[in-house]
């Protein structure tokens, strides 16, 4: 990339905290299932003469976060209040850290679109309160109109503001995976709680003004609205168009982002220290708190524990639900099963979830680890392993009742035929008699060509011939061919 088209990127990324109650009143967070406005009070609705009461765990928690992502505690932080208007904000200002957030500095390492590690340096963590939800409804025909929520409102978030160290949307995508898997391993965020975590953007060509990019609800989504606003912005400068700074949202459903508003200066909030909360001076609490084994210690320990590869523990540690999946898979025979649980879990499960947007929760982890045990033992294939694998999780996501691997197996006759050399030496013989350009490109030196005759032998074997004694078999067949 050239310099002057470097992209530089930022982010700001929103994470609501999984307290019990909001973060300045006794509101209960649980709300997603509950009718709007219902999870309110008198605090949260910013009625007149309503004080605010600071939660104190929310506190710990974001204190928890900075010492993970070696931040630095300020000795004094001070709450402040935001004004703007905006339906959704009922006291017409936020409760907010400004000039004295809880901590400062830090950092967050990802491997770079290089191959390397890149350190993206973070500005600030603070804590501040959710606003309201705006649902939009009606029509285009009947009209159009927007019903405001507050369940949300005051809902304990922290803000973590990145320097501007990314260099592509492929790296902002991997900087917000890698901090979502550590706010889940610190067990004070629940990434499956609808709109628990939201980003904004900030993308530059450089040498030009920046854009901020808002709404941006999903990890997939930065991917998606910061590729399509780089490439928006290239073409407007070779062009001769001048990059405006200005706000714009991301619509999901068409993946491009949308002219908003004007951006706002600092000043247009008028920031002031909230009167109805004291400063905090935590900084000591700092010493006494205890982090859990994070994602990249986790990543090491896989490595020299289990013998996995770079890439696969890298996969495996990305999620803490995964990570445990693989730990509970491997736990009774952690030497004998780690190498090929790994591998089945990072390259297969995975890739077989995904084409269902199936959630992990949904496996069988039992009848997985039975699984992994019947390809050790050799007594099916891989390919027949694949077989089984998708029937478990097709009849999961049908509600349906589930067979055992050792039980699927048997049903569909998937075991290994390899003592039954009179099958698969015949497989061989047509394989050889039906594909003859094969036969003269092996001849050739091709290298190809005995792969294609495998592949065609183990679909007449439905995958339960023996690799290994397969492809000795062949050899030896074309051997005695060309003689």
């Amino acid at each position: 990339m050239m310099a002057e088209d470097q992209v530089i990127v930022g982010l700001e990324v929103h994470c609501q905290l999984d307290t019990k109650s909001k973060l300045f009143c006794g509101c209960s967070t649980d709300y997603r299932s509950d009718g709007p406005n219902t999870h309110v009070c008198p605090v949260c609705l910013g009625l007149p003469g309503a004080m605010p009461v600071l939660n104190k765990r929310s506190i710990e928690y974001a204190m928890k976060v900075a010492k993970a992502l070696n931040c630095t505690v300020l000795q004094e932080s001070e709450f402040s209040r935001k004004n703007y208007f905006y339906p959704d904000l009922d006291k017409a200002y936020q409760i907010t850290q400004y000039d004295k957030p809880l901590a400062e500095g830090g950092y967050l390492e990802i491997e770079s679109d290089e191959g390397g590690e890149r350190r993206i340096r973070l500005t600030r963590i603070h804590v501040e309160e959710d606003p309201g939800r705006l649902v939009h409804m009606g029509n285009a025909e009947r009209g159009k109109y927007s019903l405001v929520d507050y369940n949300r409102a005051g809902i304990p978030l922290i803000e973590i503001v990145s320097e501007p160290d990314m260099r592509s949307p492929k790296e902002a995508r991997k900087f917000l995976n890698k901090l979502r898997a550590t706010l889940e391993y610190l067990n004070v965020f629940d990434s499956d709680k609808e709109g628990s975590l939201r980003v904004d953007a900030n993308i530059s060509i450089k040498g030009n003004e920046r854009v901020e990019v808002k709404n941006i609800t999903s990890y997939k989504g930065v991917e998606k609205a910061l590729t399509y606003e780089v490439t928006r912005q290239k073409n407007q400068i070779r062009r001769g168009q001048r990059i405006e700074r200005e706000t714009r949202h991301f619509i999901e459903s068409t993946g491009i982002t949308q002219s908003s508003r004007s951006k706002e200066q600092e000043h247009d909030y008028r920031y002031f220290p909230e009167p109805d909360l004291r400063p905090l001076q935590v900084q000591s609490w700092v010493e006494g708190i205890v982090l859990p084994e994070l994602p990249d210690a986790r990543r090491e320990r896989f490595v020299l524990q289990y013998g996995c590869s770079l890439n696969h523990a890298r996969t495996l540690t990305g999620e803490l639900k995964l990570a445990n999946f693989f730990e509970g898979v491997v736990a009774a025979d952690p030497k004998g099963l780690s190498t090929l649980a790994a591998t089945w879990i990072a390259d297969t499960l995975i890739g077989e979830l995904n084409f269902r947007s199936m959630n992990l929760d949904r496996v069988d982890a039992a009848g997985f680890t039975e699984l992994i045990g019947i390809l050790k033992q050799g007594i099916i294939t891989d390919k027949s392993g694949i077989e089984v694998l998708r029937v478990m999780l097709d009849q999961r996501l049908k509600n349906e009742p589930t067979e055992t691997p050792t039980v699927i197996v048997s049903l569909l006759n998937l075991a290994k035929n390899s003592g039954d050399t009179g099958a698969i030496t015949a497989a061989i013989t047509e394989a050889i008699n039906e594909n003859p350009k094969a036969l003269e490109d092996y001849y050739a030196g091709k290298g190809g060509a005995l792969n294609f005759l495998v592949g065609q032998v183990m679909k007449k074997t439905r995958g339960k011939a023996d690799p290994g004694e397969l492809n000795r078999m062949l050899i030896e067949a074309l051997k005695k061919k060309e003689a």
